[in-house]
């Protein structure tokens, strides 16, 4: 599954070759603004079919922390 989240990332961050890891920083890191994120919560949202509540997304701030995420919500890679 983290292969996906972070493929998902680097498409839609536009991250091409760069190293992203689960420890990565989605605003420290890869340099994320919130037009970003939310792009990017709309790309994670559309390949798995889940709905990730407002309130959660400030807890997601790391490439871990959504595949955890994911993982709570009883997705399977």
């Amino acid at each position: 599954m983290l292969e996906k989240v972070i493929e998902i990332i680097q498409e839609q961050l536009n991250l091409e070759g760069v190293a992203i890891t689960e420890d990565s920083s989605f605003k420290d890191d890869l340099g994320a603004d919130s037009l970003d994120l939310f792009e990017l919560v709309m790309a994670v949202e559309e390949e798995y079919g889940v709905e990730i509540p407002a309130e959660e997304l400030e807890k997601l701030t790391t490439v871990g922390s959504v595949v955890e995420y994911l993982k709570a919500q009883g997705i399977e890679a």
